[in-house]
């Protein structure tokens, strides 16, 4: 495994919902692509500086309203192998690539998923992409989850785009059929963290991490519900967390919905195409965000995957009266 340095810069100004907390805490929460214990590395070093001031006492508590500013280093591995895989791209320029990504491919490595990822096919389609952090990938999504992400081909646009994210500044939205029928559309204000007895799953805990789901409805079926979603905020599995918390999980979800629900009546067709429907039916239908370099605000839509089509329309067959 080789190595190279590569230096990070960040920077932003606190508000006073951070007065009392300490620096390291804030500084990870405001910057979640890097660990605390890296923030806390760049403290020590003397690489944050408060208002023109170095600080480096992670413990220090802040007032609020401080200007941040951090310079931090990073090791850049080149361990992860470069892999011809194909990346449905649908847009790309000298800052920003936008893939919709299909179903079943890992977005990052990870225990048992060292290869055949989209950091490998991205290493290999834009070699330079190496030296960007998580090669330039900002957000993820969900293996069996389909749809839009934007990746960055540089430290600069990275940089950018996380700041986007953490403000709040990107907009993500989503369909999802959701078992049950809901009355109407509304939002799911309710922290998320780790499950406390499942390491691999979240859940709706009290000491979580601020999550904010706001949905509506497209179209209902007997049994079910057609929606469209809009994240706040981007917590792992948020959408899959937060419907299952409504009791109204999503259909085909393992990991929070159960076992598939066979609604009474269903025909065989319905309830083959239940069982065999292997994946959460969620797709990331729309994002939007401000150019990295251009400032320009830019959207781009993709259309429902064929297994998600194929399941609506079924359902749309089984609900007359919807």
């Amino acid at each position: 495994m080789s190595s190279n340095q590569e230096i990070i810069h960040l920077q932003t100004t606190l508000t006073f919902s951070h007065a009392g907390k300490r620096m390291d805490q804030v500084l990870a929460e405001l910057f979640p692509d890097y660990s605390r214990s890296r923030i806390k590395e760049w403290i020590l070093a003397g690489g944050v500086k408060i208002n023109g001031e170095v600080v480096d006492k992670p413990r220090t508590k802040l007032l609020g309203s401080e200007a941040v500013e951090i310079e931090g280093k990073i090791e850049v591995q080149t361990a992860h192998e470069a892999q011809a895989i194909d990346l449905p791209i649908i847009y790309e320029d000298d800052d920003i690539i936008i893939i919709n990504k299909p179903m079943g491919i890992v977005v990052h490595p990870g225990a048992g998923n060292r290869d055949n990822t989209m950091l490998n096919a991205l290493l290999n389609h834009c070699p330079g992409i190496d030296v960007v952090p998580r090669a330039g990938i900002v957000h993820r999504l969900d293996k069996d989850t389909t749809g839009l992400m934007v990746v960055a081909k540089t430290i600069p646009a990275h940089t950018h785009l996380v700041a986007e994210l953490q403000a709040r500044e990107i907009s993500r939205e989503y369909e999802a059929i959701v078992n049950g029928v809901l009355v109407a559309g509304g939002t799911v204000d309710a922290p998320i963290g780790r499950h406390p007895t499942k390491r691999t799953s979240m859940a709706v805990r009290h000491d979580g991490r601020e999550s904010v789901t706001h949905y509506r409805i497209i179209e209902k079926f007997k049994d079910f519900t057609h929606l469209r979603l809009k994240l706040e905020s981007g917590r792992t599995h948020q959408i899959r967390v937060h419907m299952s918390h409504l009791r109204h999980p999503l259909v085909g979800d393992p990991l929070y919905g159960g076992r598939t629900r066979l609604p009474k009546g269903a025909s065989q067709e319905l309830i083959d195409t239940l069982r065999g429907f292997s994946r959460q039916a969620l797709h990331a239908v729309q994002l939007g965000l401000f150019h990295p370099t251009s400032g320009e605000w830019m959207t781009w839509q993709a259309p429902l995957p064929e297994d998600f089509v194929m399941l609506r329309n079924i359902l749309r067959k089984e609900s007359p009266l919807y």
